[in-house]
């Protein structure tokens, strides 16, 4: 059955990854070649842009909080194998990658998206609201994530340096996993109307949700898209880092890199949705896809690691920890009252960037 253009897919979202599909396997075979790298990074970029489109149709048709969920796992995928095949490949210091990329992620989700979207959302519509009881079971969970993974291995002292022996890492890629999951069915099932926008039972201010043709043919090509996006971002990874190296780039902006691109997707989904006065939805996908990029990518990350016999360097420098906690105090305190307006956004991009300048000036 052929899949045709509608409402929901225009032309460009089914043919734009069939046509990345092909041109990644054409410049694969024509990597020797000058300029295949550019080709490879716009891959990249095509990839991201389709996944965001074909992750927002599945999420219309599933319905919230379900469709934030959607894209945090799909993005979750990408993260966990741009991290393992880079540690497979050597390139770096991957002992401390994980811990790069996590920590980047929570910043750029947690400041950055966070940021443009409290400020773009109070630019257009003054002041928005959303339900605290999600957010505040949300920011619980992450805290405490957090502490387990970047911050506790600096006092442990049964290994020296911030890192957990095997026993330990073990017990926190379990514990990490296992709070994954109950904030997973808390969202999901148990209290789910926590997650729905204000109003929402009254009112569906959505466009009439896509078909299950539009459904089935957003799902392959979903998948499509991601497979683009993490084939492409492996191939480029390595000429990144050289190019990294040779200008004298700080170790950890190749997590910061990682965490940029597999986050684009849920960024654009969030400022998107706050533009539409859809902040819960926004929320939703900063704070949810903070809590699944590391309670699925620690865990898996923690088990290969095991088996393969690599050594993780999970906890923060000094700054680090300082950056970490104040985000997440400035975030507490920015979404304790349920309503919101430009200022803490501007506070969480000016963090942000207070973020980005003491990585490469540390």
């Amino acid at each position: 059955m052929m899949i045709r253009p509608s409402a929901h897919n225009p032309g460009w979202s089914l043919l734009l990854p069939i046509v990345t599909l092909v041109v990644l396997i054409v410049a694969e075979i024509f990597k020797p070649f000058p300029g295949v790298t550019a080709v490879l990074a716009a891959i990249v970029v095509a990839g991201v842009v389709s996944a965001v489109h074909h992750a927002e149709v599945i999420a219309h048709k599933v319905g919230e909080p379900f469709g934030t969920l959607v894209l945090a796992l799909a993005v979750t995928v990408i993260e966990c194998s741009l991290i393992i095949s880079m540690m497979m490949s050597g390139h770096g210091d991957v002992a401390t990658l994980p811990r790069d990329t996590v920590f980047a992620g929570v910043m750029i989700l947690l400041t950055g998206v966070i940021g443009v979207c409290l400020l773009a959302g109070g630019r257009r519509h003054h002041v928005q609201e959303f339900k605290l009881d999600g957010i505040n079971a949300a920011l619980g969970t992450l805290a405490a994530i957090l502490a387990f993974t970047l911050i506790l291995p600096n006092f442990t002292t049964t290994t020296p340096g911030p890192s957990y022996d095997r026993k330990q890492m073990l017990f926190i890629a379990i514990a990490t996993l296992v709070l994954f999951a109950a904030f997973t069915f808390f969202q999901t099932v148990r209290h789910r109307d926590y997650f729905l926008p204000p109003g929402h039972d009254e009112e569906d201010t959505h466009a009439d949700p896509p078909s299950g043709r539009d459904v089935v043919a957003s799902s392959v090509l979903l998948l499509i898209s991601l497979v683009c996006v993490v084939l492409g971002a492996e191939t480029v990874s390595p000429t990144v880092e050289l190019a990294l190296e040779n200008v004298g780039a700080p170790a950890g902006t190749v997590g910061i890199l990682i965490a940029a691109i597999v986050l684009l997707p849920e960024g654009v989904a969030a400022v998107r949705s706050a533009h539409a006065n859809r902040l819960q939805t926004s929320l939703n996908l900063a704070v949810g896809s903070t809590i699944a990029t590391i309670g699925l990518t620690i865990p898996t990350v923690t088990l290969i690691s095991l088996y393969k016999g690599w050594s993780l360097s999970m906890g923060l420098p000094p700054m680090g920890m300082v950056l970490l906690m104040v985000t997440l105090f400035i975030t507490s305190i920015s979404l304790r009252t349920g309503r919101t307006s430009i200022l803490p956004g501007i506070v969480h991009l000016v963090l942000f960037a207070a973020y980005l300048f003491l990585s490469f000036v540390p």
